[in-house]
C-alpha cells in the first residue's frame, strides 16, 4: 500500500510520460508535483521538500545523473532514475551518482509503484520526521502546505475558503504557471470569462495578504499569456 502522506517529484522532459506518471501515482495515493527538466526541478526543490524523486536520465540540458550527483551534495532525498538505457554501465553510473534505484524504460507502472514503495519503506523514520514540516516561505509569510495555514510571524493570516483553495493549487506547483482556465476548473466553477475575471479578483485579494507591495507582486506573479505562478523564496 502507498504512503498517503508521501510527496513525490516527477522530473521528465516528455510531457506525455510526465502526465501519465503524475495521474497514475496520484491515483495510487501520492501527492505529486512534476517538473519538465533539471532547471525546473531545481526551482521546485528550492521551495519544497519531497519524500522521493522519480527522474528521467535523458533530458535536454542537464541530465538526470548530473542532477542526482549535484543533489547528493546537499540532500539525502531518495532518487529513482528512469531511462531508456538499460546497460549495466548506465545503471552503475546512476547508482554511483547517488541514485537509490534504477528502472529501465519501458516499464510496467505496477513495477514502478512497487519500487517506490520499497524505497520509502527503507527510508529511516527519522528522515521522514525531519522532512514532515512542508512549508513554503514567501518573504515574511510562511505557508504550511499540510495544514493549509498561513502565518506571519506568530500571527495566523486568515484566508477565505477560495483563498485557501488557491494556495493549495499553487503550492502543489511552485515555480510553474497555472492558467486562469485551470484555476477556474480546479475551484469547481463553471467555465467562462466571467469566472476567469472572478479568479483575477481573488488573486488580487490574496496578494494583499502575501505581498509586501501587492501592486508589484513578487511571490504570486502574473506570467504573460500563461496565467499565475507562485514563486516562493
Amino acid at each position: 500500500m502507498s504512503d498517503p502522506d508521501a510527496h513525490l517529484l516527477i522530473v521528465d522532459d516528455d510531457e506525455r510520460i510526465r502526465e501519465l506518471l503524475k495521474k497514475f501515482l496520484m491515483r495510487s495515493g501520492f501527492l505529486v508535483t512534476a517538473a519538465r527538466d533539471a532547471a525546473h526541478a531545481r526551482r521546485v526543490l528550492a521551495g519544497l521538500d519531497f519524500d522521493l524523486i522519480v527522474m528521467d536520465v535523458m533530458m535536454p540540458g542537464e541530465d538526470g545523473i548530473s542532477l542526482t550527483k549535484a543533489l547528493r551534495e546537499t540532500q539525502s532525498t531518495p532518487i529513482l532514475l528512469l531511462t531508456a538505457k538499460g546497460e549495466t554501465s548506465d545503471r552503475i553510473a546512476g547508482l554511483e551518482a547517488g541514485a537509490d534505484d534504477y528502472l529501465p524504460k519501458p516499464f510496467e507502472p505496477k513495477e514502478l509503484l512497487l519500487r517506490i514503495n520499497a524505497i520509502l519503506r527503507r527510508v529511516p523514520s527519522t528522515t521522514a520526521e525531519e522532512s514532515a514540516p512542508k512549508v513554503l516561505h514567501l518573504g515574511a509569510i510562511r505557508y504550511d502546505i499540510e495544514r493549509g495555514e498561513m502565518w506571519q510571524g506568530e500571527d495566523l493570516v486568515r484566508l477565505t475558503a477560495t483563498e485557501s483553495q488557491l494556495m493549495k493549487i499553487f503550492s502543489a506547483l511552485p515555480g510553474e504557471p497555472v492558467s486562469r482556465a485551470k484555476l477556474v476548473e480546479d475551484l469547481g466553477r463553471d467555465r467562462g470569462q466571467a469566472q476567469e475575471r472572478a479568479v483575477d479578483v481573488q488573486i488580487t485579494r490574496l496578494r494583499r495578504k502575501i505581498e509586501p507591495n501587492p501592486k508589484q507582486p513578487q511571490y504570486l506573479q502574473t506570467v504573460r499569456g500563461a496565467g499565475y505562478m507562485l514563486a516562493p523564496d
